[in-house]
């Protein structure tokens, strides 16, 4: 699905991505690990042509996107959850979701906004509410619909738990848990490790722009040293 081989990334002169490497098969769930300042926001923004990349490749269902800007690159079948959730003041939860499947440009699937009012009930509820009026965690929801009403092949999630309340990131881990079930394949970038493990079939850990483990979550459970040296656990 998704393939990152080797792939070097700068801010300006800071070097942050040093030559990793990992994949996203079909149907997987992958989360990347790490301390802030990692490496793993700059993983998702290079895979999307967000953080243009210095050296390496990267593919996306055989193709290589590296130099391809980021709306052709998303057009290919990614949905994207950004940090900031990305939600418009003046806009209301109907007309986000009208808004992303249009630009899908007539990709079907099972995900309509119907739909995305089923699996947040909260969201239907505040349909015409503005992105202004909406909480925290009603944003986060709103930027989950979004990407999923593409119907994406990929959907890559950064943060998607931060700064919420529990019974909020239930709700979310229980839809991410769905879509998953369903077929979609899934990059996660989560600092929370038990969601993480809850959700992913394969993890990496970033430390320094390197990659410092990689396996399943019963093999990083078990990894005492990865945890407390990577990850604080």
């Amino acid at each position: 699905m998704l393939e990152l081989h080797e792939v070097h990334t700068y801010y300006g002169d800071s070097y942050i991505l040093r030559g990793i490497s990992f994949t996203v098969g079909a149907g997987e769930c992958v989360a990347l690990l790490g301390r802030n300042g990692a490496g793993k926001t700059t993983a998702l923004r290079s895979a999307l042509g967000l953080s243009p990349i210095r050296r390496g490749s990267i593919l996306f269902q055989g193709h290589e996107i590296s130099a391809e800007p980021t709306y052709r690159i998303v057009r290919r079948g990614i949905g994207y959850v950004p940090d900031n959730r990305g939600v418009f003041a003046s806009v209301t939860v109907e007309e986000h979701l009208a808004l992303a499947e249009r630009a899908a440009r007539a990709r079907s699937g099972r995900y309509t906004i119907r739909s995305i009012f089923e699996l947040f009930p909260s969201l239907e509820r505040r349909r015409k509410s503005y992105g202004s009026r909406l909480s925290g965690g009603e944003q986060q929801m709103l930027a989950i619909g979004r990407a999923l009403v593409s119907n994406p092949a990929l959907l890559v999630l950064d943060e998607p738990s931060e700064g919420l309340a529990p019974a909020i990131i239930d709700v979310i881990e229980d839809v991410l848990r769905a879509v998953h079930q369903d077929g979609t394949s899934i990059l996660l970038v989560e600092q929370d490790y038990y969601l993480a493990t809850a959700l992913a079939t394969k993890l990496f850990v970033l430390s320094q722009g390197e990659l410092k483990f990689t396996g399943t979550p019963d093999a990083l459970m078990s990894n005492e040293q990865v945890k407390s040296t990577y990850l604080s656990i």
